[in-house]
């Protein structure tokens, strides 16, 4: 074995908004990364549009500082359970995890999730306690329950004596001290150095390296991201790739060989066991396969990914409206952009309907299937998305399972009654619940994913905005028979036309409203949610008839409520079996699966008949 390198490969775990990609910044400025006059945006590390609005991490990314004469390569990952894939294969590459929470959260699901991961591979953590600073923090608690979660995740004793750290990431400073106000990140440095340990680098042996992560590059093809288990590599070095059961997938040469250098990837002429790279140069390899010297037979052992919980219907828009707003509509486009997706992004499937006109499209969330759908239309297509619907199993015994998810709720004590009502009717068991200061309280619960599609918009209204909710998917279970869906129908334009006030004036008397004044609607679409549990047409661009004692001036003195405008998420979450979200690079639209409403008749019979 050769001698250890001078190099520190950590990740950066937490849950959704407990600070990771704000820490990562401060560690780039304190190590010297930016220039102090450079001008770096805040959060730099979610580079990606959607992050930046959505404010979460989406897609992992590796990044590299140099402190003190050490080279600290970071990867900053997904908080989100949806894009757990991420992190199960990032761990695999790195030696050692900062364990960040939030000093008034705790250990949240999601924290969950990924320590658990790490402390399956036999990483060490560094608990951090971040966001130090808050009014409400209340660290030696939250220290309590991070140890408790070690002991429940059957961490080993080595595991359990994790050293820890108070910090605030904002502002940049870390103490042993949890009363400190102010100081520098290097205590948090000094610990990354004495307790990650250098990589296990065999320098002389065979090349081998693990893919984990994929992207593609206009001029340089598949970019294949990990780590250099053993040997060396130089540029255009013969190599080939073998898969989990040691196949050769392809042969070629490491066309380009590149390094991180803090958000750059820089061209390098040589790699050796340990670093953290990217090669370019073959066509096919993907997530988990082995890149290695042609000499290699063995592959290396790769971290099995998690099954898709929940699939989509992606169609081509087939609307009155189809092709308007968008550029790229037909199947073939769409087909090929889904390919290329399920590429770079192995948690989810995607596989045609007998029809070449729709796609199913398995992953493992609304939340990440919902950022495909949102990439897609910034992109210029147009689609036709159904209701989501989960992905059904089977056990031993050749009876039906469904998976169900750990949901964590935060809710002010008031509203804690509803919600317990509400989650039992979705099937969800009550597990545990406590009060969590401040007047509020947390309640657990293991529910089927079934019952939980759509439950978020309900949940906050139920809540006034003021509850907060986690999923964690957890396993496969028994199923349990039928949940109620929506309770309320809808209403149903019964022609095409512009919404006018006159119209719409008696209509928000029915229910609510989704469309406003001069909206373009067509037969068969959406345009609100009526009072009562059954569907009703009606004529939203119904025009007063003129005569002689009628004007039109009356209309102005129409007094119209906003209508609602859902987001995609909640518009996929809200729809029901028969119905569809038309998505277009402006416009979210619901309307029905069928738009002729003699078709939906017949189809309506032919159910209730079943």
């Amino acid at each position: 074995m050769s001698a250890p390198l001078p190099l520190r490969n950590i990740a950066i775990i937490a849950h959704v908004d407990h600070g990771k990609t704000t820490l990562v910044d401060q560690l780039f400025r304190q190590s010297g990364t930016f220039r102090d006059n450079q001008r770096v945006e805040e959060r730099a590390m979610d580079s990606n549009d959607l992050e930046k609005e959505r404010g979460i991490t989406i897609l992992a990314k590796p990044t590299s500082i140099e402190w003190n004469g050490y080279r600290i390569n970071i990867v900053d990952t997904p908080g989100h359970a949806d894009f757990g894939a991420e992190v199960e294969r990032i761990l695999s590459m790195v030696d050692g995890v900062i364990l960040l929470v939030d000093s008034s959260e705790g250990a949240m699901p999601q924290t969950k999730f990924v320590t658990g991961k790490a402390l399956g591979l036999g990483l060490k953590p560094i608990v951090v306690v971040n966001k130090i600073d808050r009014p409400d923090g209340r660290h030696a608690e939250v220290l309590d329950e991070v140890f408790d979660l070690f002991v429940s995740l059957d961490a080993n004793d080595e595991q359990l004596d994790f050293p820890t750290l108070y910090a605030s990431g904002r502002n940049g400073y870390a103490s042993e001290d949890p009363d400190a106000r102010e100081g520098t990140l290097t205590p948090l440095f000094e610990k990354i150095i004495e307790h990650v340990p250098a990589p296990e680098a065999d320098v002389d042996g065979p090349f081998k390296f693990l893919v984990t992560l994929l992207d593609r590059d206009n001029f340089l093809g598949r970019i294949l991201t990990g780590k250099v288990q053993s040997g060396r590599i130089k540029l255009n070095d013969q190599i080939r790739a073998l898969d989990n059961e040691g196949n050769v997938v392809e042969t070629g040469r490491a066309s380009k060989l590149l390094a991180f250098h803090g958000l750059d990837r820089i061209p390098v002429e040589e790699a050796k066991a340990g670093d953290i790279i990217s090669i370019a140069g073959l066509t096919t390899a993907t997530v988990s396969n082995t890149i290695a010297d042609p000499t290699v037979t063995e592959p290396l052992q790769a971290q099995p990914i998690d099954p898709p919980t929940l699939s989509m219907r992606f169609a081509v828009n087939d609307s009155p409206m189809a092709g308007r707003e968008g550029s790229k509509v037909t199947s073939r486009m769409i087909r090929d952009r889904l390919e290329r997706e399920a590429e770079t992004n192995v948690a989810i499937r995607v596989t045609e309907s007998a029809d070449k006109d729709s796609f199913e499209v398995a992953g493992r969330g609304e939340l990440q299937l919902g950022v495909v759908i949102e990439t897609m239309r910034r992109e210029g297509f147009e689609l036709g998305i159904s209701r989501p619907r989960v992905l059904f199993g089977e056990d031993e015994n050749g009876k039906k399972t469904e998976p169900y998810e750990t949901v964590v709720i935060d809710v002010d004590e008031e509203f804690s009654g509803t919600v317990v009502e509400k989650m039992a009717i979705r099937k969800g068991e009550m597990t545990d619940m406590r009060p969590s200061g401040g007047g509020k309280t947390r309640i657990t619960f293991l529910a089927p994913s079934r019952g939980l599609i759509g439950y978020h918009g309900e949940f906050l209204s139920d809540t006034r905005g003021t509850g907060i909710m986690n999923r964690l998917f957890d396993s496969y279970g028994p199923h349990k028979g039928k949940i109620e869906g929506r309770k309320n129908g809808v209403l149903i334009s019964n022609g095409a036309g512009e919404a006018n006030a006159y119209a719409l004036g008696p209509l928000e008397e029915r229910g609510i409203l989704f469309v406003g004044v001069g909206e373009p609607l067509y037969e068969g679409m959406i345009i609100g949610e009526n009072a009562k549990p059954e569907d009703l047409e009606v004529n939203p661009m119904k025009s007063k008839q003129l005569t002689n004692f009628r004007s039109t001036g009356k209309d102005d003195a129409i007094r119209l409520t906003p209508p609602r405008v859902m987001t995609l998420e909640q518009a996929i979450a809200y729809i029901d079996d028969d119905e569809m979200v038309e998505v277009t690079p402006k416009s979210i639209r619901l309307r029905k699966a069928m738009l002729d409403p003699n078709e939906r008749k017949k189809a309506s019979r032919k159910k209730d008949a079943a």
